[in-house]
């Protein structure tokens, strides 16, 4: 409106078109007659934002007028990309940003907020030592120079290495903001703190406190809201300040670290060594400091190749300290928040480093430690706020692979040898016994814990239990290769025994045959013949049901049914050989299916022994259908049904289910084999639904399936379909097969 006018001379035609001297201005508006008079003579500095308001209104302003003479005085205030010597300093972005878009996005929308005079004028920035908060809230500052025409400014507070006093940064600020020495000197700190909330209030800044080391060094350093923007970034979340938001930083995306490294070495040279470039981020832990560190000390080192630096970090000891580039060295950014700790969180960090998974419960300190988790809780939080720990919605915490390392250098320096053991050992007894109390309640005669048992976790159900190995699967399978490889036979075996049942619930797991194998080599370091068949017996069913390893697993059945025939125990004899019928049935050899499942079923009525009666008559019938006499087949398989149903049935619970389930399948089949479609569907349906109840997942997508080819035969092709969809939606909780086949089948029914 004005165009390329100064201040003085678009305030002196606007007082001139008012036709109001000097002096009624200064009293329409309150400024004094000499301040105006400076201005239009271009004496005087440009005023505040304020000073122009006044000067609006007295001159009786439309709103469009006004906001033309404010951003007159907008353009006329020098932008501070150059700060006053001694004060705070400009800000600066680093060259090669790469990614974090979604945090950046997050602030760019936070400044739009700000220039309506959002409520929240203040974000914190935190994260562990190294992971780019400086260097996002500086890219941050740079992208929104345009938002912040009356300055940017940063402040470094030193939070974790000589924490800058609060007063001292109060006065840089005020001076880059132009508040001169005497009116500093005539307010105290408290004033100064007024000074600045209303400065930023009144302006539109944007500040940078970079470092802070805690809530009170930069409370009185914040606005109370206005248009400005406050940026503080702190190891810590800082979680004891109002009226902020936050933005937590950890670890990079992995295809953003892989790019950052890629700018940083050029992209020829790390197109060169894809997968090298790969393995550095992994090494690195993708923590932005960590990158920049080795694409550093790649590029002085122009003649080595990525291959060699991924030699270097690959070793666990020597890592960190191959991590330095100059005098840039991550083991020093974690060595300063390290310091700030208690010396209790320090020694919980230091044990944290033990935990063999990826995350952890506060259980995991209070195994370490040998307090209660409540007191562990709050000492990991302390880690938490030093940002050397991160905490997660669902109740767990993550060590930074980097971290770990730090921390179990310092394991090492600073703990004895024996308590080292100590609490490697309490983590490793805790783990094990909690997974054998979890694993028993689907174990026949075991189910609930005893009354006397008191652990770091509530397992007052199948369900806890369930939900507990599984989340903490990474961590007792470490504990429980550790048992084996300290010979360590009895807990190895207690362990693995515990799962006999679970681990039909998890089939896809991955680590069952490992687990079980484990158990067979301790029970036979025991010489307990009992154990070796027992063992030998789920191995055999794991490489058959996780690995299709059918030669391999009848094998072990052979060799199960030596020691349990060593051992006298009818239960292992029966259960070695349902299993190694079980790898004949997949192999596809009818006979030999027939003949392991027949003599089983005659060993277990001639001695009397029910509990494993069932396994081997569902097997035997499925023979005797598959050897075209399904009529046979469906007696057999009712006569199951019959046996539960009994009230005198010896087993009972999850088994019980387990069992049912499995034989009203294979009374589908017989069905279906006899052309009673209607009956089948019935069966398969309702198979479907006791495997639903029970957790059996993996054979869902089975059931599904058969139920479908049932109701095709029927003409029932919509109820057909929603079945195969089903099916295919279990993903990889069901098999591969079974998914290929309903997948087959569904592209073969007509159009919807």
């Amino acid at each position: 409106m004005y165009g390329e006018k100064s201040f003085g001379s678009v305030l002196r035609d606007l007082r001139g078109r008012g036709r109001l001297t000097m002096e009624e201005l200064s009293e329409a508006s309150g400024v004094s007659v000499r301040a105006i008079g400076d201005m239009e003579r271009g004496r005087s500095r440009v005023p505040q934002r304020r000073t122009v308001v006044a000067l609006a209104e007295g001159l009786g302003l439309a709103d469009a007028e006004r906001e033309a003479l404010l951003a007159v005085g907008r353009a006329a205030r020098p932008t501070r990309a150059v700060a006053m010597a001694g004060t705070a300093v400009p800000p600066r972005s680093v060259g090669d940003f790469t990614g974090r878009e979604q945090q950046l996005a997050l602030l760019r929308e936070a400044a739009q907020r700000a220039r309506t005079g959002g409520e929240v004028s203040a974000w914190v920035v935190s994260g562990p030592p190294g992971c780019g908060k400086t260097t996002l809230a500086l890219k941050a500052a740079a992208d929104l120079a345009e938002e912040f025409p009356d300055g940017r400014f940063v402040v470094d507070l030193h939070g974790v290495d000589g924490p800058v006093d609060t007063g001292e940064a109060l006065v840089k600020l005020l001076k880059a903001l132009g508040v001169s020495d005497r009116r500093l000197a005539q307010e105290d700190e408290q004033g100064r703190a007024g000074l600045l909330r209303a400065l930023l209030g009144d302006r539109r800044c944007l500040v940078v406190l970079d470092n802070a080391r805690d809530e009170g060094q930069v409370r009185a350093l914040l606005p109370a809201g206005g248009r400005s923007l406050v940026l503080v970034t702190s190891r810590r979340p800082l979680t004891g300040l109002e009226d902020v938001d936050r933005l937590a930083l950890s670890e990079m995306a992995q295809d953003e670290a892989v790019e950052l490294l890629r700018r940083i070495l050029g992209e020829e040279r790390a197109d060169a060594e894809a997968g090298a470039v790969v393995r550095v981020v992994e090494l690195c832990g993708r923590l932005p400091l960590a990158l920049r560190v080795a694409g550093n000390w790649l590029t002085v080192r122009s003649g080595w190749t990525v291959g060699h630096l991924v030699r270097r970090l690959a070793d666990e000891e020597r890592r960190l300290g191959a991590l330095a580039a100059g005098d840039v060295r991550v083991e020093a950014a974690f060595e300063l928040s390290y310091r700030q700790l208690t010396a209790q969180a320090a020694r919980m960090l230091r044990l944290l480093s033990l935990v063999p998974g990826p995350d952890m419960t506060a259980a995991y300190g209070a195994a370490l430690t040998g307090t209660g988790v409540f007191d562990a809780e709050d000492v990991m939080e302390e880690l938490v706020e030093a940002g050397l720990l991160q905490a997660a919605f669902t109740g767990r915490y993550q060590l930074h692979d980097l971290l770990r390392l730090f921390a179990r250098a310092r394991l090492s320096r600073e703990e004895e040898p024996a308590e080292r053991e100590e609490a490697d050992d309490r983590l490793r007894t805790w783990l094990l016994e909690t997974a054998v109390v979890a694993g028993r309640w689907y174990k026949p005669k075991y189910g609930a814990p005893p009354s006397t048992w008191r652990g770091l976790v509530p397992l007052e159900s199948a369900e806890e239990g369930r939900a507990w190995l599984q989340s903490e699967a990474p961590s007792w399978l470490a504990a429980l290769r550790s048992a084996a490889h300290r010979g360590e036979h009895a807990r190895v075996v207690e362990t693995a025994s515990a799962m006999e049942w679970f681990c039909d619930l998890w089939v896809h797991w991955g680590h069952w045959p490992e687990v079980f194998r484990l158990a067979g080599e301790a029970a036979t370091a025991l010489d307990d013949p009992y154990m070796c068949a027992f063992h030998l017996n789920c191995h055999s069913w794991s490489l058959t049901n996780c690995e299709r390893r059918y030669g391999e697993a009848i094998e072990r059945a052979e060799e199960a049914l030596e020691h349990a025939r060593r051992a006298q125990d009818v239960h292992q004899q029966v259960s070695a050989l349902v299993h190694a019928a079980s790898a004949y049935r997949l192999l596809g050899d009818v006979p030999m299916v027939a003949d392991r499942s027949a003599a089983a079923v005659d060993l277990s009525e001639r001695a009397g022994h029910q509990e494993v009666w069932p396994q081997a008559m569902r097997l035997y019938g499925s023979s005797l259908r598959l050897l075209g006499r399904a009529d046979e087949a469906l007696t057999q398989h009712q006569r199951i049904i019959a046996f539960l149903d009994a009230p005198d049935c010896p087993v009972s619970g999850h088994v019980a289910g387990i069992y049912r389930a499995h034989t009203t399948q294979a009374l589908g089949l017989d069905c279906a084999a006899l052309g009673r479609w209607r009956e089948a569907a019935d069966h398969h349906r309702s198979a479907q639904v006791q495997s639903s109840r029970i957790g059996v997942f993996h054979r869902e997508a089975e059931q599904l399936l058969h139920l479908a080819e049932a109701l095709v035969e029927l003409g029932e092709t919509e109820e057909a379909r929603s079945c195969l969809r089903q099916a295919l939606a279990l993903g990889d909780a069901a098999d591969d097969k079974e998914l290929t086949a309903a997948r087959k089948l569904l592209d073969s029914l007509p159009a919807e």
